[in-house]
């Protein structure tokens, strides 16, 4: 029996599977919590003047490492509760920016995934485009993860 809630196990998943994440909308709070708690203080997102003179883009960017975090919130929340045991490597391209009032979902295929030598665990390497409500890919990142397998 699936206890509801649970992510998915290695050996649950194919190379091709696809999935989306619910969306979630990048908030004034979001920015200012993640620039003080992370030390981020940067005055593209904390001056508002100076961000009025100097920045090259519309809006309150959010930090891509915010967006980043999101997403993999997102992305855990749908696939990966209980059954991922750690984060392996990544890699990441910015490709557009984040800003405040933004919605943000994550799309995912699964690239690998494969037993390890230990146990039933399993490595797994999915492909994650983090998109906004303009169908506009933002971000994509490449993670690989350790995860729990069925038995």
């Amino acid at each position: 029996m699936k206890l509801l809630g649970t992510g998915f196990h290695w050996d649950e998943l194919s190379v091709g599977d696809r999935f989306r994440t619910y969306g979630r909308t990048i908030t004034e709070t979001d920015i200012v919590n993640f620039v003080g708690v992370s030390g981020m203080l940067e005055s593209l997102f904390i001056d508002a003047e100076y961000r009025a003179a100097h920045s090259a883009m519309a809006g309150h960017a959010a930090p891509a490492m915010l967006v980043l975090s999101m997403a993999e919130g997102l992305v855990l929340n749908a696939t990966g509760q209980a059954t991922g045991l750690a984060f392996l490597n990544m890699e990441m391209s910015v490709r557009a920016p984040v800003v405040v009032g933004d919605t943000i979902h994550v799309e995912i295929e699964v690239v690998e995934a494969r037993k390890t030598s230990k146990s039933e665990r399993g490595l797994v390497k999915t492909t994650n485009r983090i998109v906004n409500q303009r169908g506009e890919t933002v971000i994509e990142y490449t993670p690989q993860r350790l995860m729990a397998g069925l038995g």
